[in-house]
């Protein structure tokens, strides 16, 4: 039986950064950099069903607990907030 893991799945972490938001006041932006009261405003009102529903949670859990450094390394490289993994090799 596979266990739990504390790490959240990098898969999930690389689509929060990456996909944008696809409706709604902020249409376009990266879902990463939506403001923390709209997160919190789809937790009141209830998260969207499907995946994108599954991110929003996530990322809410992120943003509430201030963890969005854990998403430097999936920005893309030429965002400046974009951060290597410690020991990635560069190439």
């Amino acid at each position: 039986m596979e266990q739990p893991s504390d790490r959240p799945d990098p898969r999930v972490l690389f689509e929060i950064a990456r996909n944008r938001m696809p409706f709604g006041r902020y249409e376009g932006r990266r879902l990463i950099d939506l403001p923390e009261p709209y997160v919190v405003w789809f937790r009141d009102k209830g998260f969207p069903r499907g995946r994108l529903g599954i991110l929003f949670e996530t990322l809410y859990d992120i943003k509430a607990n201030g963890l969005e450094p854990l998403l430097a390394p999936y920005r893309e490289r030429n965002d400046p907030r974009y951060r290597r993994e410690p020991g990635e090799v560069v190439g």
